[in-house]
């Protein structure tokens, strides 16, 4: 007999106005994958945020990218600690190609950066995709 399937997530509670400026203005995350071999990878990364999608620009080759490949739960955070912001969910790497012309020209407005544009030679560029799973700290510290 077959298990049935288990139920969906809940979607994400919505955010106040004050955690989505935060996520509009803020510079700088940290996103947090796993190595081959379990242990964490935190990394500081130039994000932007729409409609509960993180969004991360890096080359093909990272180490964040060979862990998602790999395994793509990941974490991501804000800088601040005194109202903390942190979020899992599954990470999706979008080739060259396969850039959504929204989220470019968010890069570009946000941080004067192309985010399709190589930083190194002989190295593709890709985006993360982050679907918020769930909001662990929208905030709030408990």
């Amino acid at each position: 007999m077959n298990a049935p399937a288990p139920a969906p997530a809940p979607a994400p509670a919505p955010l106040s106005d004050a955690v989505l400026e935060r996520l509009a203005v803020e510079r700088n995350a940290w996103l947090c994958t796993v190595r081959a071999d379990g242990t964490p990878h935190s990394t500081p990364v130039w994000f932007v945020h729409r409609d509960g999608v993180w969004w991360i620009g890096s080359d093909a080759l990272s180490v964040k990218v060979r862990n998602v490949l790999r395994r793509p739960s990941v974490s991501l955070s804000l800088e601040g600690g005194d109202h903390p912001v942190v979020a899992e969910g599954e990470a999706t790497v979008r080739q060259e190609g396969d850039f959504p012309p929204g989220i470019v020209a968010a890069f570009a407005a946000k941080y004067d950066w192309d985010v399709t544009a190589p930083w190194r030679p002989d190295c593709g560029r890709v985006l993360l995709e982050v679907p918020v799973r769930r909001w662990l700290l929208a905030g709030t510290a408990q």
